[in-house]
């Protein structure tokens, strides 16, 4: 049952990296290529939201401690 269940997993990761791999006829861009070029604008957008949650925790400090 063992073998049954991994021959099945692999198969699934098999299909599943194919799939995000496969080149687009249209575009020539695998999934994995679209998701490459916009890591850098999500990186950005990530650490301006976090910089905006220190700020908010800084001023709930503030208000806080007075």
């Amino acid at each position: 049952m063992g073998l049954l269940k991994t021959a099945i997993l692999g198969a699934a990761v098999y299909a599943a990296v194919k799939y995000i791999t496969k080149k687009d006829v249209i575009t020539g861009k695998s999934i994995v290529d679209d998701l490459s070029d916009q890591a850098p604008e999500w990186i950005d957008k990530a650490k301006a939201f976090g910089q905006d949650i220190k700020n908010r925790a800084a001023t709930a400090e503030e208000r806080f401690s007075e």
